[in-house]
């Protein structure tokens, strides 16, 4: 039902990220299209673009659907910097303008998905914070026009860092549910545990899912980002751990995946698209992915 694999690395140039992806075993992967802490994006030629995408098909043609099936295997983080609650204007636009450029980058590039973190309420204050967010993100949309669908990522809840619990993430997703490009949400496990969202056993996961579906609606949920937390439950701190070392625990995961697999995958899921990215060091990140393919692969039929 869903592919696993990490977020690699495009150095030297984007058409390396699918071989990073298939030499760690990945059956999906995540890349930034330009630098993450800021400076200019890299152009995306014809020439890069055709070579990224003679990579993917060389790479990912082993049992794998290929780009050239016209099934994504990718997708695009935004850059760290984007923050829509900056009292900045220049900050503000910008960030409008790079997601804006990171949704038609992804475009060209064949992605599924993009997704972003929002920034901070600490400029404006929640109330003003969210309106000018709202604003923000209606703007990317209404000058968008592409295949690549554009999703909201829970945040860890840390400071005042805007969509920090399902009910902020309803209330920004309102006015973007009328563009046809508008996805969803990417649910990160570390950072929703660290906000509170206990996913540590079964009935904690159901619990969890339960309140995202009141909120949000399950319908809304997908793709992950699949991390293990440094951080207690309610710590409020962006901190990833590998699988099974962390305050989650590989029962976690287990009862994460079995939920999916039972009961999200029934009524939502579309065939072979929900796509479980790994942010853990690549130290063992390769560990990683073969232990929640392993979980998965282990599931009741």
């Amino acid at each position: 039902m869903y592919k696993i694999g990490c977020h690699v690395s495009i150095a030297g140039g984007v058409w390396n990220a699918p071989k990073n992806a298939a030499d760690l075993g990945c059956e999906t992967f995540q890349i930034f299209t330009r630098p993450p802490m800021g400076g200019n994006a890299p152009e995306l030629t014809p020439e890069i673009i055709s070579k990224f995408k003679e990579e993917m098909e060389r790479c990912f043609d082993r049992g794998v659907p290929s780009a050239a099936e016209g099934t994504p295997l990718f997708v695009v983080h935004c850059p760290y910097f984007v923050n829509f609650g900056s009292a900045t204007p220049r900050i503000y636009h910008g960030s409008i303008s790079v997601v804006g450029e990171d949704l038609k980058r992804a475009n060209l590039l064949g992605a599924k998905y993009v997704m972003t973190h929002l920034g901070s309420f600490k400029d404006l204050g929640a109330k003003k914070g969210m309106k000018q967010a709202k604003a923000g993100l209606s703007e990317v949309l209404k000058k968008y026009k592409g295949d690549t669908a554009f999703l909201l990522e829970i945040a860890a809840g840390s400071g005042e860092t805007i969509g920090g619990n399902f009910e902020q993430l309803a209330e920004l997703m309102e006015p973007l549910m009328k563009f046809k490009t508008f996805g969803g949400v990417c649910f990160d496990t570390q950072h929703a545990f660290a906000s509170g969202y206990d996913l540590r056993d079964a009935s904690s996961v159901a619990k969890t899912f339960k309140q995202f579906d009141k909120a949000i609606g399950l319908k809304w949920l997908k793709m992950s980002h699949i991390n293990d937390s440094k951080i207690d439950l309610g710590g409020r701190k962006d901190r990833h751990e590998h699988i099974g070392e962390g305050k989650i625990g590989q029962a976690g995961f287990k009862a994460f995946l079995e939920y999916l697999n039972t009961v999200y995958s029934k009524q939502y899921a579309e065939s072979g698209s929900f796509y479980l990215i790994l942010e853990t060091e690549h130290d063992k990140v390769k560990t990683d992915i073969k232990l929640l393919k392993s979980l998965r692969n282990n599931l009741k039929k």
